[in-house]
């Protein structure tokens, strides 16, 4: 069931902006109604001010009027089983449960994949506050 979303992730990873690290990634999520949602990095030229696959993703999600995230496939071509980076595991962490899978490919597919709180055990939980 993780290849559409690692085939959206690769497609999406294709259309990034990477000028300035030349590093391409891509990220899809599944939301809760099943629909899949895709981003890759967008760099600017005032690093640190670009966005990130996982972050773009979840954007495109939250315009579609959802906020859960049911699993995640990140892929990059360089790195194979490129995990997300600490900010995107809280970010990812804030729209998911525990029990969200994040799949790590690479140029072929899924090769490992990690419930969110194994990617991120000590997440901020966000509930306590709002």
């Amino acid at each position: 069931m993780a290849r559409d979303l690692f085939e959206a992730a690769r497609d999406a990873m294709a259309k990034c902006h990477a000028p300035y690290s030349k590093f391409p990634v891509g990220a899809a999520l599944r939301a809760d109604d099943g629909s899949i949602h895709a981003g890759a990095n967008i760099e600017v030229i005032s690093f640190p001010e670009g966005w990130c696959a996982e972050t773009t993703a979840i954007s495109h999600m939250i315009m579609a009027g959802h906020r859960k995230i049911r699993e995640v496939a990140v892929i990059a071509e360089k790195l194979d089983l490129c995990s997300p980076c600490g900010g995107c595991r809280q970010r990812l962490a804030e729209f998911s449960d525990p029990g969200t899978l994040v799949h790590l490919c690479d140029a072929e597919g899924v090769k490992k994949t990690l419930r969110m709180d194994e990617l991120l055990p000590y997440a901020f939980e966000t509930e306590v506050i709002g």
